[in-house]
């Protein structure tokens, strides 16, 4: 399967063109401090002191700002969900930027923990030097009160320092708490200490108020290194007699040729003459500059999202489905979502500080203000509300409408969130791939389509679901017939292919049946033949954009992310940011033990109930299997 350089190009190419960016401007960042703090004459008495130990630490400090502002910017969902869904961002490629949100937020992370670990190391060795090389001569400049000071005592006993050993164990707990292992083990130790963020932001506000580190100031009164003959000379030479007189204040009249002069205190047969001795201040913190903006603008959208979210919906039915599956349709007044979304489930009768995402599988519409979430109940969370919302928990063999009266228990939805499948409704073409409950981003796309397909850009839509079990075709087996019967009426049966696959053939049997004709003929064994797929489709629909979104395992989504970006033999041509490819994976609930675990992707992300990832651009995908 050979890669196509010109489809990369064009699929791959802004993402890596922007990392490219970011890390250009790191480095440069690392190499101005350096370069200020090694040749800068404001800090040549410092330098002198603590030597390469001061450029490093300043240097570090420098990417840390950039990154600390940064690493915030991707968690702010609904300012991205805004620019995801306005006019302003009008192109694709600056789109699927956005939707990088969360890998874009993973590698200012670990920047974050890899310069953090450099600085720290860089001031280690700072305070040993402040200790060793006390200056009596510049008391101002010393961070020791005396030569010899246990180093020790700068680390525990100075704001800089214990500040810095607390955002140090922060910053460990973080970093641990969110690598695979945790993750899949526990989510909760992840997602606690993940809210640790704000302690390691305050910490850091106070860490740079110390002003340890200090510039002179009086660079034309005492430039560095000058010679002093009030205080230097008369301490370390003998003064001629022509010199025993004060000297007037910025003298320029040559040195005597006769007096041996020290050769860095000579320039040009000038020597350079202090009027006064230097002095030292204190840096203002540069790192409020960095962190203050992105941080209120979090802090603020946080506000937001608690008063949007302050009153609770109003549910309207429950629906027990097949394989453990529920279905939850509820009532919000003012709320509008856009199909592929999310939102954020509060219950407080399951747990009073956890909340869950889900995506939509029902939007509001023009005509209807019912929106439902479907959720898969493998954890402990979800079983909990389960219990709350079913009358009887065991009723999961059969589509169980709940009609009698009752008193459900609290809800409070957070949203919605702009997710990549926004774009499936984008392309005169899409692709829509789906592993078990991955289908749920797409659900709300078919509703969508169901109430009225014509004012969208889409003509034709290619829908595959893979499934273990016959039974997970029932949970949207209605919706697939309704809109194959609507498309069939409206004379429009090419608009939608649907193709059926299901890896086990237990059960087969018992989706056979009128009700479900459409689907039948639809249903495949076995897993797709993806090479053969996308052949088939490049080989009918040349020069055509085409959409493919993913979401399911991951051996699905890299296997479609490397047939995306190879060669074809039909002419089809990779135009740009012409095709969306997103890799995603819904997990319905993110506690509760083993179990549970295995229902997560390995990008499983916390803002988001599927862990999105921007591929490449095909062109030229497309044909009708009966």
């Amino acid at each position: 399967m050979a890669v196509s350089w010109r489809s990369w190009l064009a699929n791959e190419g802004s993402k890596h063109l922007f990392l490219f960016l970011w890390l250009s401007l790191n480095v440069w960042l690392f190499w101005k401090t350096f370069l200020l703090y090694y040749r800068g004459l404001q800090y040549y008495y410092l330098h002198q002191m603590l030597g390469l130990g001061l450029c490093v630490s300043r240097a570090s400090a420098s990417v840390l700002n950039l990154n600390c502002c940064l690493v915030l910017l991707p968690m702010c969902r609904v300012l991205l969900a805004f620019l995801r869904g306005s006019q302003k961002v009008a192109s694709r490629k600056t789109r699927r930027l956005i939707d990088k949100s969360k890998t874009f937020h993973v590698t200012c992370g670990v920047t974050i923990c890899i310069f953090s670990v450099l600085h720290v190391a860089a001031h280690l060795v700072n305070a040993l030097n402040f200790s060793e090389n006390y200056n009596e001569d510049f008391l101002a400049i010393n961070a020791a009160h005396y030569r010899g000071e246990d180093p020790r005592k700068l680390l525990f006993a100075t704001v800089p320092g214990l500040t810095g050993v607390f955002m140090v164990l922060v910053l460990f707990l973080m970093c641990t708490a969110s690598t695979y292992a945790i993750r899949i083990s526990n989510y909760d130790i992840f997602w606690y200490t993940h809210n640790l963020f704000f302690v390691f932001y305050m910490l850091l506000m106070l860490h740079v108020s110390g002003g340890v580190l200090k510039y002179q100031t009086n660079l034309e009164e005492h430039p560095p290194g000058c010679f002093n003959p009030n205080k230097t000379l008369r301490e370390n030479m003998t003064v001629p007699k022509a010199f025993e007189e004060p000297f007037p204040n910025h003298t320029t009249e040559p040195f005597p040729e006769d007096l041996s002069v020290p050769e860095p205190f000579v320039q040009n047969n000038f020597m350079r003459i202090c009027s006064e001795e230097p002095k030292f201040q204190s840096h203002f913190p540069e790192t409020w500059f960095w962190i203050s903006g992105p941080l209120c603008l979090y802090c603020v959208e946080r506000l937001y999202r608690y008063i949007r979210s302050n009153k609770p919906v109003t549910i309207t039915s429950v629906i027990s489905h097949p394989s453990n599956v529920l279905e939850v349709r509820m009532i919000k007044d003012d709320f509008q979502a856009r199909p592929g979304q999310y939102v954020i489930l509060h219950c407080p009768r399951v747990s009073g500080l956890e909340s869950h995402p889900f995506t939509l599988t029902m939007c509001p519409t023009d005509t209807k203000a019912t929106f439902g979430v479907h959720l898969k109940v493998v954890g402990d969370w979800t079983e909990r509300f389960r219990d709350l919302l079913l009358l009887h928990s065991n009723q999961d063999t059969e589509i169980l409408p709940i009609f009698q009266q009752r008193r459900y228990p609290k809800l409070y939805v957070d949203g919605p969130f702009g997710s990549p499948f926004e774009e499936s409704l984008n392309y005169e073409v899409s692709l829509c791939v789906a592993g078990g409950i991955g289908v749920t981003p797409f659900a709300s796309v078919l509703n969508t389509l169901l109430d009225g397909w014509k004012r969208y850009k889409l003509r034709r839509l290619y829908f595959i679901w893979v499934c273990r079990d016959v039974e997970s075709f029932r949970w949207f087996a209605d919706l697939l017939c309704m809109l194959h019967d609507k498309l069939w009426q409206e004379n429009r049966p090419d608009y939608i292919n649907i193709q059926l696959y299901l890896s086990q053939t237990d059960g087969i049997q018992k989706i056979i049946g009128e009700k479900y004709q459409a689907l039948n003929s639809r249903l495949l064994i076995g897993r797709p033949r993806w090479k053969l797929l996308f052949d088939e489709i490049a080989k009918c629909n040349r020069r055509k954009t085409i959409g493919v979104f993913c979401c399911g395992p991951n051996k699905i989504s890299k296997i479609l992310h490397k047939l995306s970006n190879s060669s074809n033999s039909y002419g089809t041509r990779l135009e740009g940011s012409l095709f969306s490819y997103w890799i995603s994976f819904i997990c319905p609930c993110k506690t509760g033990g083993q179990d549970e675990a295995r229902e997560h992707s390995s990008n499983y992300t916390s803002n988001h109930s599927c862990t999105n990832q921007p591929g490449p651009d095909l062109t030229g995908l497309l044909k009708v299997w009966y």
